[in-house]
């Protein structure tokens, strides 16, 4: 992936507003209401000003104007005659007989704003396009499904992907050809974006059959049957063992992670790997705490004020591409949580605090408490004033000097490696956005300060605080935040309450607000984005819920998270609505012929394929995590539905399974959850307060292979769901004893007797 250049988007000076009006106030002079009345005078001008500016440069306003999406508002005011994905843009396209540009971005994707730039901003080139397209615009975080298909498309032809994906389509949507950035004249030894946009029509035009036997093969392609592995081969250790080889073979040794720059955080793979070393593989969980640890300490983690960047371009970890989003902070932060209960390192839990923290201070609905979906990786540049990468993040020396005392600037420069040349090296920067700046990585420790120094550790952690404090609040209070979209995505608040709901337990259930974050997150999509009649659920909410349907992964992680909140407070209706939406996901996407779940439910007639996720990428895919849903829902329930269709779904996914499992990481997982021996814990005391003890026990060790039941022995209403509702007979009768809170565990070969010593109960879950 190729590092993405200074932005070029202009920005307005309304944030140089209020950094006047706060020097103002910091001000202590006798003129103050003065200054203030010349400031409000000034700034009702500039408000003027700023409108005849805005009027001249939206001169242009097409279709979007009228869509909720972040992305799609970017693009509502260029001269190109853009069509939202649906019915009128079809209708025109064959009613005319044009072929389709179809354009499929993300809010926060610095290469599409790149490609706007250049080439949709421009009437000449935009006219290029209205006179021989029909021009639409898709989110690929709104509609997955249309950008699953074209993206195939792309790959299958080129061998490579990305965003801007660039594809034209027939009048049936079709694609007869694409790419991903296109550069407004020849450059990379290709055309420029318009003579190619020339060729493809002037092809289209003289010589139709062609581009429509084109088309046509990717539909058959797209129809073909799939060839399958051997079930038995595919459902068994072997493919657990292959997947661990594979990734280890590319364990990088120097840096930590499994792969060359640029280097993602692949949480599917660390799941995996935290899974297999629960089985007491030392070396594997070295390589994987030493890769967590590199991360912790690049500059890809914002050490000031928490949370992940989208990547390192540096094998380092060191150069991020500073793009943040919702779905990575809540797959890091569960990563992290499992590392601390596997290690007890309070590295991996002052982590694991700072990306929940970001999440909760800068990714929150106040009101509503869903969550948003990124930050960009671009933002003011006040020294240019043009976005450029970083900007929000990165630190002049001069900067370092003026804000910091004298120890706390000596040590945060030793702690961090700030100089006053940068600490990016020319060659990792070809764009020059760094140059003279530093990003905030650690290079040094507080054990390592506590020699240099001869100051004690505390104290000196103390003055690095402190120093970490007043640039995050400079930061915060002086600079251009980064562009927020703020969408509600279903399926990424499904990992972010997941994440909150774990990190709740683990750190021993004193922490409400994790608890809370969840809850009110989860409140907010059952009022907002699900249909209690229906039963079915809405993608995403902006200014109110969208349109779209959920994706089968929208479902799975809901579910998931579901599952995660009922065994934080045991409240029986976070279990009775995961069950539910199972059963809708079973209904709207499961594969009846061939088994395992499509991403879509069948109902959008647009769309020329009806596609299953094949690999865990970015994020897991929905028919991974839903073989660990089943897994859980079956140990819970004893419902033999739950295992049968996690048995199908492994089976329809066995070529994968048997040949490459290293490419359905997450998934190996649900197979070895499948495998093996999984560990049914049912609590009962005289309420749940009362079980809290063994809770903080059961917690206090990294079990991936396990349920939780709680329920007070008077709670009637668990009773009787248990007994009606499900086949798990072990809690109806399960008693305390000696009116203390007892354990009964259980497993596939029966239960043992019931333990209500502490003592034991710890005793007992060292060995499993």
């Amino acid at each position: 992936m190729i590092k993405l250049f200074t932005g070029l988007i202009k920005n307005n000076n309304s944030n140089s507003y209020n950094r006047f009006f706060s020097t103002i106030n910091n001000n202590n002079n006798n003129n103050k209401e003065i200054l203030e009345q010349l400031f409000k005078n000034f700034k009702e001008m500039s408000k003027d000003m700023e409108k005849n500016t805005t009027s001249s440069v939206e001169k242009y306003t097409n279709r979007l104007i009228n869509e909720k999406s972040p992305y799609l508002l970017q693009h509502a005011h260029q001269p190109v005659e853009w069509f939202a994905w649906g019915e009128d843009a079809f209708k025109k396209a064959r009613e005319q007989n044009k072929l389709i540009f179809l354009s499929i971005g993300y809010s926060t994707c610095h290469w599409c704003h790149v490609m706007a730039h250049e080439s949709f901003d421009s009437p000449e080139i935009a006219k290029v396009m209205n006179d021989l397209f029909v021009n639409i615009k898709v989110d690929r975080e709104e509609r997955p499904d249309i950008d699953k298909i074209y993206m195939t498309y792309v790959t299958e032809i080129t061998g490579s992907g990305g965003w801007p994906l660039s594809v034209w389509l027939t009048p049936q949507l079709e694609p007869i050809t694409g790419g991903t950035y296109y550069a407004p004249t020849a450059k990379y030894g290709r055309p420029g974006f318009p003579v190619i946009c020339e060729k493809i029509n002037e092809a289209w035009k003289t010589d139709k059959n062609m581009v429509l036997d084109r088309a046509n093969s990717f539909s058959e392609f797209l129809k073909e049957e799939k060839p399958k592995g051997n079930h038995e081969n595919a459902l068994s250790q072997a493919s657990i063992d292959k997947c661990l080889q594979k990734i280890i073979a590319q364990f990088d040794e120097e840096q930590g992670g499994f792969s060359g720059a640029p280097k993602f955080p692949r949480t599917s793979i660390y799941n995996f790997l935290h899974y297999v070393s629960a089985n007491h593989n030392v070396d594997t969980l070295k390589k994987l705490h030493f890769t967590l640890e590199k991360m912790a300490n690049g500059g890809i983690y914002d050490h000031l004020g928490g949370g992940f960047h989208r990547y390192s371009v540096t094998a380092d970890w060191k150069v991020p591409h500073f793009e943040k989003m919702l779905y990575d902070q809540g797959q890091i932060a569960n990563v992290y949580l499992d590392a601390f209960q596997q290690s007890g390192n309070k590295l991996f839990e002052s982590v694991a605090r700072g990306i929940l923290e970001y999440v909760q201070r800068d990714l929150t609905h106040k009101d509503l408490g869903g969550f948003y979906s990124a930050e960009d990786a671009d933002s003011l540049n006040t020294e240019t004033n043009e976005k450029s990468e970083g900007a929000f993040y990165i630190w002049g020396y001069d900067e370092l000097v003026n804000l910091l005392s004298n120890d706390e600037l000596e040590l945060f420069i030793f702690i961090y490696g700030q100089t006053r040349t940068g600490n990016v090296d020319p060659s990792d920067d070809p764009h020059n956005e760094f140059t003279g700046k530093n990003i905030v990585m650690r290079f040094e420790s507080l054990q390592d300060a506590e020699k240099k120094f001869k100051k004690p550790q505390k104290e000196l952690e103390a003055t690095l605080k402190s120093a970490e404090r007043k640039l995050f609040e400079h930061r915060s209070k002086n600079r251009a935040r980064p562009h927020l979209d703020d969408k509600i995505i279903t399926a990424w608040n499904g990992l972010m309450i997941s994440a909150f709901a774990k990190a709740y337990v683990v750190f021993g259930m004193k922490d409400q607000s994790y608890l809370d974050s969840a809850e009110r997150a989860l409140a907010f999509i059952k009022k907002n984005l699900y249909d209690p009649i229906t039963k079915t659920l809405i993608r995403n909410y902006r200014e109110g819920p969208s349109n779209i349907h959920a994706f089968a992964d929208d479902y799975a992680f809901l579910i998931q998270a579901l599952l995660d909140l009922y065994e934080s407070t045991f409240k029986l209706e976070y279990l009775q609505w995961a069950i539910e939406l199972q059963n809708t996901l079973d209904s709207l996407f499961w594969d009846e012929t061939n088994g395992g779940y499509f991403s879509t439910d069948g109902l959008d007639q647009s769309l020329i394929s009806r596609m299953k996720e094949d690999h865990d990428g970015a994020e897991p895919s929905a028919q991974s995590v839903t073989v660990c849903n089943l897994v859980r829902l079956y140990n819970i329930t004893k419902l033999k539905k739950y295992e049968d269709n996690a048995k199908k779904t492994l089976e329809s996914n066995s070529l994968y399974l048997e040949k490459v499992p290293i490419i359905f990481p997450q998934m190996v997982v649900g197979l070895s959850m499948y495998l093996n021996n999984f560990n049914t814990f049912i609590l009962v005391g005289n309420d749940l307060n009362s079980t809290k003890e063994l809770l903080n026990i059961i917690h206090s060790r990294y079990l991936p292979n396990k349920a939780i039941l709680v329920h007070a022995e008077n709670d009637q209403n668990t009773i009787d769901y248990f007994k009606t509702a499900t086949e798990n007979q072990t809690v109806q009768f399960s008693k305390q004893l000696y009116n203390q809170p007892t354990l009964y565990l259980c497993n596939s070969t029966g239960c043992l007797p019931p333990i209500y010593n502490p003592n034991q109960i710890s005793d007992k879950i060292k060995t499993l």
